[in-house]
């Protein structure tokens, strides 16, 4: 169920581009020479603040799967 949790919520981003700037700017994290890194507890609370339920291990297993989920940039 959670692992549908994560791919709902992917797909809420790739149609709605509003969330999606919130969650660009929000769950980033800045790495060194001006490199980001997506934050995967700050991916997991900012989808909770939308209903979605799932933790990072869930979350991981999808974005690292061997078909990773694939984001349209807007």
């Amino acid at each position: 169920m959670s692992l549908e949790q994560v791919e709902s919520f992917y797909e809420m981003l790739n149609l709605e581009p509003g969330v999606y700037e919130l969650y660009y700017e929000n769950c980033r994290q800045q790495g060194v020479l001006d490199s980001y890194h997506w934050d995967l507890k700050k991916i997991v609370a900012f989808a909770a603040t939308f209903g979605y339920e799932f933790d990072e291990p869930e979350l991981e297993e999808i974005l690292f799967a061997t078909e990773p989920v694939r984001l349209v940039s807007h």
